[in-house]
């Protein structure tokens, strides 16, 4: 064994003392008594004077004494430790003259320890009861002062509903809210009335209160049908940014997926076992957000597959995709990423493939699980990872429901199917709308499966209908959440009320795929098998293509549309990020400027040459008269070369990025055509428009 070990082993054998610590009742008396007897000892072998002992005592006393009061020590206290030092130094000056040694000596020492033990044992505990007793008297002074103020605040309310809504109520308490936000009151109605007749005063209460805008009294039922809970919003939380919260732990559709929170910070969860929900909000409200939240909780889930149906090019699923099938985001020991949705259709045909393999999945877990079901004794299909929730999210599938579009009927016709069928077979389905709106709510089967209802306002008023969204509940007001990501839910469990969305950001979806890569559930071998291709190729190239050409064109910078084409060049960007489009680009422009004398650069100096009249005019690529979408079109009809190509094309491509139409695109067009810059080809529907460069020799 080495010597370092040795010494180790030497340090950490035999007892640990803490030579920091205070001594207690017996160690304190031990300590005194000892030291009282080594004195003496040493003093009476050296003949030392017996009234140093008594000097010493006497300092002992008095800086105790002092050092008591700035503490504010009892009384007893002072005195127990003072009478301890005398009569320790009292002994030590009596052994020291009379020998410490003898029996008479060592009984009265001991006799003192014991003594100095006990009364240091009772000043301690008198000491405790002492703090105890003032903390709890500084306690009852701050309940007494809460107390005050509850009993204001209840004061105050029970006069405003007598007063505003004839109402006579009894205050049984006053909750304020951890967030400081605001405060509930347990309320009991008189006379039989319940909390609805309180929450029909709900915007005139919260005037007389003179509560902030966005703060609002909104009456809920109590613990029975005899009592209402009434939420008194003080402080605004609607109008400040709510981030998605860092912890991407595991959640379960058995108990609660949350999609927000409320007022008073508690976050709302929603169960979707065998729930549908309908999430309503227009333009600019934080549908789309609200829409990844939602697809956040269930890529979370241990028991939920997602199929996501998305008819506006997927764009609700392709940030939950296309990470994952590009190989961009990995994880931390460096294998694949599964994606956070288990399948996205963005088409007419792939919603149908999805639709159908959702039916029989669902219609052959009813006979492929008919054991499990009497095992279990029930009629509800048991949720686990084994045998996953699938959850279809179809984004403005209301819309789809009211459709006069055969396909959109179709498509109408199987999602009803889903809904009404396989409930107890773990499909469910969550619909969003731009409006809550009579056609998208006088759907019978939305009415009584879509219980889990989110209505995001923005402030908006047309088409948010609340008294249709939420029947029977009363006083919710569009005014009330004039803020993006603000609004309405309600739940069968929680009645509706405002709520704020998470903010969720597009690195967080990324963060969050690659969090619950391994904890998504697979498809159980018997929905599996009944899906069938359809469900095992979802993710082959031909049927993602349109994902990865999304990518390559589309979600480029700088591109037009779905041609691929890449207008940099016009931009103003640098030749070292210039792409070999962006250069070919260039120099064909360079050579039509040398071959005709075009018109100048509007953004060229004012010493710049006139160019000779009547060249060819491509101010349109990078005029500042003409408009972006105006440029990038003719930057089309130059690279359409001798083919040309048409209005409608040229619509197509400038739709997403700018939203151009084809009577927009004509006029311009017939523009080019009348000042020579484009020659018409063709008569009829086919008609072309070439650029003059590759217009054929007339």
């Amino acid at each position: 064994m080495s010597s370092t070990a040795t010494a180790k082993k030497n340090v950490s054998s035999g007892p640990v003392l803490d030579w920091a610590a205070g001594h207690g009742p017996v160690t304190g008396a031990l300590s005194a008594t000892t030291g009282a007897f080594a004195v003496a000892t040493t003093g009476a072998v050296t003949a030392m004077p017996p009234g140093w002992a008594l000097a010493v005592g006497a300092a002992g006393a008095l800086g105790h004494t002092v050092v008591g009061l700035r503490v504010r020590n009892a009384g007893r206290t002072l005195a127990t430790r003072a009478a301890s030092w005398l009569v320790g130094a009292g002994w030590t000056t009596w052994a020291m003259t009379h020998g410490p040694l003898t029996w008479a000596a060592l009984g009265s020492l001991a006799t003192i320890g014991v003594g100095i033990g006990a009364a240091a044992r009772s000043s301690a505990l008198y000491e405790e009861a002492r703090e105890e007793e003032a903390l709890a008297v500084e306690q009852r002074a701050v309940a007494q002062e809460l107390s005050a103020e509850r009993r204001e605040i209840a004061a105050q309310w029970v006069e405003r509903i007598q007063r505003i809504c004839s109402i006579s109520v009894r205050v049984h308490g006053v909750e304020k809210w951890p967030t400081g936000a605001g405060y509930s009151l347990d309320l009991e109605p008189q006379g039989g009335i319940t909390y609805d007749r309180i929450a029909q005063y709900s915007v005139q209460l919260s005037a007389d209160a003179r509560l902030p805008h966005g703060c609002t009294a909104t009456a809920s039922p109590g613990i029975h049908q005899g009592r209402t809970i009434l939420d008194v919003t003080t402080v605004n939380v609607l109008q400040e940014e709510c981030p998605y919260p860092a912890d991407y732990g595991p959640l379960s559709v058995l108990t609660g997926i949350p999609w927000g929170v409320r007022t008073n910070a508690d976050v709302v969860p929603v169960h979707l076992r065998e729930q549908c929900a309908l999430v309503v909000g227009p333009t600019g409200s934080g549908k789309t957000n609200m829409v990844h939240t939602i697809l956040a909780g269930f890529a979370r889930a241990e028991d939920v597959l997602t199929w996501v149906i998305d008819l506006n090019a997927g764009s609700a699923g392709l940030p939950w995709v296309l990470p994952a099938l590009n190989g961009e985001i990995r994880q931390e020991d460096g294998r694949p990423v599964r994606p956070g949705v288990d399948w996205l259709a963005a088409s007419y045909e792939e919603a149908m493939l999805m639709l159908d393999a959702a039916l029989t999945v669902g219609l052959h877990r009813k006979k492929a699980y008919q054991d499990l079901l009497s095992k279990a004794n029930t009629d509800l299909l048991p949720i686990s990872a084994r045998i996953p929730q699938i959850i279809l999210v179809i984004d403005e599938g209301a819309e789809i429901l009211v459709s006069t579009d055969r396909q959109m009927k179709e498509l109408a016709r199987k999602i009803l199917e889903v809904i009404r069928m396989l409930r107890a077979m773990g499909v469910r389905t969550v619909l969003t709308a731009l409006g809550a709106t009579g056609s998208v709510l006088g759907n019978l089967m939305i009415r009584r499966e879509g219980k889990v209802r989110v209505a995001l306002t923005g402030g908006e008023t047309e088409g948010m209908d609340l008294g249709k969204m939420f029947p029977g509940r009363r006083g919710l007001r569009v005014e009330q959440a004039p803020y993006k990501g603000a609004g309405f839910m309600g739940t069968p469990e929680s009645p509706a009320a405002l709520f704020k969305a998470w903010r969720i950001l597009p690195n967080q979806i990324r963060d969050i795929t690659a969090a619950t890569s391994d904890r998504h559930p697979r498809l159980d071998d018997v929905s599996a098998k009944a899906a069938g291709p359809a469900y095992a190729r979802r993710w082959d190239a031909e049927r993602t293509a349109w994902m990865r050409n999304l990518t390559e064109t589309e979600n480029s910078p700088g591109t037009a549309g779905a041609t691929g084409l890449r207008l940099s060049a016009l931009s103003g960007q640098s030749p070292e990020q210039a792409t070999p489009e962006d250069e070919m680009l260039r120099r064909f422009r360079e050579e039509i400027d040398a071959q005709f004398a075009t018109t100048p650069d509007p953004h060229t100096g004012a010493d710049a040459p006139p160019a000779a009249p009547g060249g060819l005019n491509l101010s349109a690529l990078r005029g500042e008269q003409d408009s972006p979408a105006q440029r990038e079109a003719l930057a089309l009809l130059l690279a359409a070369g001798t083919e040309g190509t048409g209005a409608s094309a040229i619509a197509r491509a400038l739709a997403d990025t700018h939203g151009t139409t084809r009577q927009t695109v004509v006029g311009w067009l017939k523009a080019w055509v009348k000042d020579g810059t484009a020659v018409r080809v063709g008569e009829g529907t086919k008609a072309r428009y070439v650029h003059r460069t590759h217009a054929p020799e007339s």
